[in-house]
């Protein structure tokens, strides 16, 4: 099959990110510590993932033994696919191969395979790897990528941010375990929210807040509104903001409380600032994570940053502010009218103002929508038997 829309995405020169060691173990950690036997006599593919470039393949090569693994798979793409500008340098790693082959190594990804101990010094790692050319170019659509995927436990890589839907869509199907990196704005993909709703899918252990930092090509170019580093133990990097850990992997803080607004200082907060209400939903506006009160028995829209604490057992996600309406939520649509009125009455000038899209209050008699948000209620038994309605005064 053609891989035009793989070269494009994964294989262009500014997409390509190698996510760095430190990362990848803090997270698969979490899981650890949760269930020391979590990957015991599992086998785990990793797609997308060149040990000479990418840091998955070697940290569980290096954690064979202590994992308990049964069998470790990673593939590449062929180098045709990588486009790159200045040509690809073949590394001595496979040129001093007895399986390389100048012809194959451009037009046919790799496949590593970890199983035994090849070197026989009584353990396995990275040197044990295995591996040989594959039929094909590698693209985790082809059919032999999936005879992979449908052979493995454990799904576990960095997929390209623009083919994010498609890819997660190919493993949920075949209803494998995973662990994935992707952007916090994926949350909202119609793809991905009913699957975080449903509770088959979370957020990992790491939060997203702090944005990671992925090796780069040294001829990356970097926005010229760049601020971040450049540079971290004298490898370039370029750092991503929001990009979050995608998994039905259990972990502790997933089950952790969040910290809630007491009756008392609900109001206190009411007494300076309303909660706001919805025009389009029957839930009222919390703007702030820490401003969630305790024992509202209503639909409260808040940040997708809740899910970085969220908690099944204290909270429902019910839905979200959404053009579809996936959830019968809304209790107002807006014509093509009253989305230019309400343009025009906020900015002034002529325009439509998409009041559809996401949740709207009215501020001094102004529509104004709010940013993206997760409709959420209390589970039943986690309120008090006492309630701050009162204190909402809508």
């Amino acid at each position: 099959m053609g891989n035009t829309n793989l070269t494009q995405a994964k294989n262009a020169k500014n997409d390509e990110f190698y996510t760095q060691y430190h990362y990848i173990e803090k997270e698969v950690n979490a899981y650890i510590e949760y269930n020391s036997d979590v990957f015991k006599d599992k086998t785990i593919f990793l797609p997308c993932d060149d040990p000479e470039w990418s840091n998955f393949t070697k940290y569980f090569a290096q954690n064979f033994k202590r994992f308990k693994l049964k069998k470790l798979i990673s593939t590449s793409y062929a180098v045709e696919s990588k486009a790159y500008k200045g040509g690809y340098q073949t590394t001595l790693f496979e040129k001093r191969s007895l399986n390389f082959d100048k012809k194959k190594t451009r037009i046919n990804g790799k496949i590593f395979t970890l199983t035994k101990d090849k070197t026989a010094e009584g353990r396995r790692n990275i040197d044990d790897l295995e591996w040989q050319y594959m039929e094909g170019d590698g693209d985790f659509r082809s059919k032999e990528v999936k005879k992979l995927r449908d052979e493995a436990d454990i799904i576990i890589t960095n997929p390209p941010f623009s083919l994010f839907r498609e890819f997660l869509v190919w493993i949920v199907k075949a209803k494998k375990q995973f662990l994935i990196i992707g952007n916090m704005n994926a949350i909202t993909y119609k793809e991905v929210f009913p699957l975080i709703k449903e509770n088959k899918m979370w957020l990992g252990a790491t939060n997203f807040n702090t944005g990671m930092y992925f090796t780069v090509s040294d001829d990356f170019v970097y926005a010229d509104t760049y601020k971040f580093e450049r540079e971290q133990n004298g490898v370039k990097v370029n750092r991503v903001p929001g990009v979050c850990w995608f998994t039905n992997f259990e972990h502790g803080r997933r089950h952790q409380p969040l910290p809630l607004m007491t009756e008392s200082e609900v109001i206190k907060f009411v007494t300076k600032k309303q909660f706001e209400k919805y025009d389009n939903y029957d839930a009222i506006e919390v703007s702030l994570v820490k401003n969630i009160p305790s024992d509202y028995k209503g639909v409260m829209g808040v940040p997708i940053s809740f899910l970085n604490k969220y908690s099944p057992e204290q909270f429902e996600i019910v839905g979200m502010c959404e053009n579809e309406d996936l959830y019968k939520l809304k209790t107002k649509v807006y014509t093509t009218a009253e989305c230019k009125k309400a343009y025009l009455e906020k900015f002034g000038k002529s325009g439509t103002y998409d009041l559809n899209a996401s949740g709207v209050v009215t501020k001094n008699h102004i529509q104004e929508k709010v940013y993206q948000r997760i409709l959420i209620k209390h589970k039943e038994h986690t309120l008090s038997e006492k309630t701050t309605a009162s204190a909402l005064k809508f």
